[in-house]
């Protein structure tokens, strides 16, 4: 399978950050998006409140307009984001009166957003989700579909 080059960069960052321990919900140059951008925290600017879809005037201008970061339109960005922030157990958009989880870096917490936010990459890309492990297990006529090879050592 070919992964297209938008996901893989995706991928490799989130795996990094998660990683490296920088990976932070509540920082914009921090969440997926904020480390898909390469740690920039000006996509803040493509809505009026963290964790929204609701483009503001800047990022209707970028929308119209056809722009691309780091692969993905504004809307798409605003998406991973607030499927990120909701999978990590946020209410979102984010704000003081909202609830928000205790540990909001607790390896759990993050590792949920980054399993959603590579479900919802793949179905951006129209794949299977690369993280779904359950196909290793389909089998047809008693017999597995797909076949390891296995080391011993």
């Amino acid at each position: 399978m070919n992964t297209p080059k938008r996901l893989e960069q995706a991928l490799i960052k989130l795996y990094n950050a998660f990683h490296n321990n920088q990976l932070n919900p509540e920082c914009c140059s921090a969440c997926a998006v904020g480390n898909i951008l390469d740690n920039h925290d000006s996509w803040k600017h493509l809505s009026d409140d963290h964790g929204s879809t609701d483009l503001s005037y800047v990022g209707r201008v970028h929308q119209r307009l056809g722009r691309r970061f780091n692969g993905y339109t504004p809307i798409e960005l605003l998406q991973i984001e607030k499927t990120f922030l909701e999978a990590c157990g946020f209410t979102v958009p984010l704000c003081h009166y909202n609830p928000k989880p205790k540990n909001s870096t607790n390896k759990d917490n993050l590792f949920n957003g980054l399993n959603a936010v590579v479900a919802y990459l793949c179905e951006l890309e129209g794949i299977h989700n690369v993280m779904d492990y359950s196909r290793i297990f389909e089998f047809e006529n008693e017999d597995p579909v797909y076949q390891f090879d296995v080391i011993y050592q």
